[in-house]
């Protein structure tokens, strides 16, 4: 145990408090992408004023890119005074939409009760802010550490991190040599370390009909019908199977150890825009769903892709004048990284030096930027930790703990002194 670091970061709650909530004060809703430009400028100035060199880089011609709403990054970095690694304390500045039945005002960052609330206080500002309070009590007390810290600020996280992280990666921004250990922040809880995530395949699937007047169906081919006995066919063949396929992989929650797939979305026909209200008078030509397919460590993506597939198939087989589409719109592999690489070595030092017991391993259900840092830097030394309650993101009313984030910050200004310093908890 530290009791230095720790006193250094106890003696910045405040400052702990006032940046979260400076933080969830910009409405960085992703889609489309607000106010991104103005709080990558508002961490740029806070880091450098903490004597790191910024830089503001926007992902040009990235999925949602405009002159509206461009996606701008900041990316800052702190060399010490001499030679040594550089640990990269990685978050993603975006958050979702609200939604219905919050009794707070989103973005306001209310602090009551020992807690900080807000639309992105747990997923992931608090923990933005935890990091960035953890490298100034490491630098305080250890203001002649070697190597460098950086903190970015990245955007586009909720939908697939292509103008961040990824945008970044492509630009050398997370290999070697420039840096060695990453961390994200998330929000895994205080005493977890986050090795990993399952995989994601989504696709969507169009199944084809012919047009003809809705008074008269025996004339055309209805696309929803035949999507109707696509979704029957996964409700009584694939999705038992998913369910029993189960995983060595620590995934939490309980239920995501096994394969899941979610229909995320289900269009077909004409659409009632134009006239609301008014039926189309038509048979649909077109039907389309997007799957969202979660799998396992143990499964091949060509075994994923498959059994979608033969389903398919057979239904064209078997089903007169069933024909289909699909089309891929993301893949990510499964990752883990291994309990004994470094930073899992150095937060779980922090962990017992905190809370006096051995840290809980688990794996992400769903994906998170790791995957471009890994995939596309080829950088593997990076796990996911910071402060917050996993399933209140996303949620009515989110909140963080400030006792989480104070804990969090020693046990990520502990993982510093392990990497930069070699030291011992």
């Amino acid at each position: 145990m530290n009791e230095q670091l720790f006193r250094a970061v106890d003696d910045r709650v405040d400052e702990l408090v006032a940046l979260t909530v400076d933080l969830i004060r910009f409405p960085t809703v992703n889609p489309p992408g607000d106010a991104y430009t103005p709080c990558a400028e508002f961490i740029a100035r806070a880091l450098g004023s903490r004597g790191y060199e910024t830089r503001l880089i926007r992902g040009e011609g990235t999925p949602g890119d405009n002159d509206k709403y461009p996606r701008t990054n900041v990316v800052a970095r702190r060399a010490g005074r001499g030679p040594g690694p550089t640990v990269h304390f990685n978050s993603h500045i975006d958050v979702v939409e609200t939604g219905d039945a919050w009794t707070v005002d989103a973005f306001s960052g209310l602090v009551r009760d020992g807690k900080v609330y807000g639309r992105g206080a747990c997923d992931m500002k608090g923990g933005m802010a935890a990091s960035i309070i953890a490298a100034d009590a490491f630098m305080a007390v250890y203001p002649d550490y070697p190597g460098a810290i950086e903190v970015s600020g990245t955007v586009d996280e909720e939908s697939g991190g292509f103008g961040g992280v990824a945008y970044l990666a492509r630009q050398g921004l997370f290999s070697k040599p420039r840096v060695d250990h990453v961390i994200i922040p998330e929000p895994l809880n205080k005493d977890r370390i986050c090795l990993g995530h399952r995989g994601v395949w989504w696709a969507e699937i169009e199944t084809m009909g012919r047009i003809a007047h809705g008074s008269m169906p025996f004339l055309g081919d209805s696309a929803i019908r035949h999507m109707g006995a696509v979704l029957h066919a996964f409700e009584e063949e694939l999705f038992p199977a998913l369910d029993r396929k189960q995983t060595r992989m620590p995934v939490v929650p309980e239920g995501a150890r096994r394969s899941t797939m979610n229909i995320n979305s289900i269009h077909g026909g004409q659409t009632e825009d134009y006239f609301p209200g008014l039926p189309a008078p038509n048979v649909p030509d077109s039907a389309r769903i997007v799957i969202d397919r979660r799998f396992l460590i143990e499964e091949d993506i060509a075994e994923v892709k498959g059994e979608i597939r033969s389903i398919l198939e057979r239904l064209k087989r078997e089903r007169p004048r069933f024909d289909y589409a699909i089309r891929d719109l993301m893949e990510v592999l499964p990752l883990m990284t291994e309990q004994d690489a470094p930073v899992p070595r150095a937060l779980a030092e922090g962990i017992r030096g905190v809370f006096g017991k051995d840290p809980d391993y688990v794996i992400s259900p769903g994906t998170y930027d790791q995957k471009h840092i890994a995939r596309i830097g080829h950088l593997h030394d990076c796990v996911a930790y910071g402060p917050g309650i996993l399933d209140l993101a996303h949620q009515p009313d989110e909140w963080v703990g400030i006792d989480d984030m104070v804990q969090s910050a020693k046990v990520m200004a502990t993982s510093l002194d392990v990497l930069l310093r070699g030291a011992a908890a």
